[in-house]
């Protein structure tokens, strides 16, 4: 746990590599007893998570919650089902808003537990194509060569 209350559960890693992101917010979660135990237990996955906003209402789809292994058949959980994200109104018709504007899109970048709610941080996002992808890693093998040129030289220096 980090110094804010913030015990982070589950991170979608690979949003940050295929879509850039313009906007983040913070948003609670409708979860039943036995998905929070899961959640306690780091027991979630984002990899293919979606946002979706149906009727005045934002919907989070395709995240995965494992069933808690201590409860009853009776009292677990559908591990795939939609899980309604809590935002005030004028939150959602802003994002709807972007949404349909702009053309980005709804994305979950982590579930974490603040002060004992759980919440999901969702971006607007834009995918990257592949040209934006490769000059990103271009770039970073240009800077990592720059700072190994650097490290060379400081080594160089340091022997003279």
């Amino acid at each position: 746990m980090n110094n804010s209350g913030k015990r982070i559960v589950a991170t979608n890693r690979q949003a940050k590599r295929e879509f850039e992101i313009f906007d983040t917010i913070e948003a609670g979660m409708v979860l039943q007893g036995s998905e929070v135990k899961s959640l306690r237990n780091s027991q979630a996955q984002l990899a293919e998570a979606f946002c979706r906003i149906h009727d005045g209402e934002i919907w989070l789809n395709s995240c995965h919650i494992s069933k808690y292994d201590h409860s009853s058949a009776a009292f677990s959980h559908e591990p795939d089902r939609p899980k309604k994200l809590l935002l005030h109104k004028r939150e959602i018709y802003k994002l709807q808003a972007q949404v349909d504007q702009k053309g980005l899109t709804l994305i979950p970048l982590s579930m974490y537990f603040r002060n004992g709610k759980a919440k999901v941080e969702l971006a607007l996002a834009r995918r990257k194509n592949l040209v934006d992808k490769r000059r990103q890693l271009a770039q970073r093998e240009a800077d990592r060569e720059a700072q190994r040129a650097i490290s060379q030289r400081m080594k160089q220096g340091s022997t003279d």
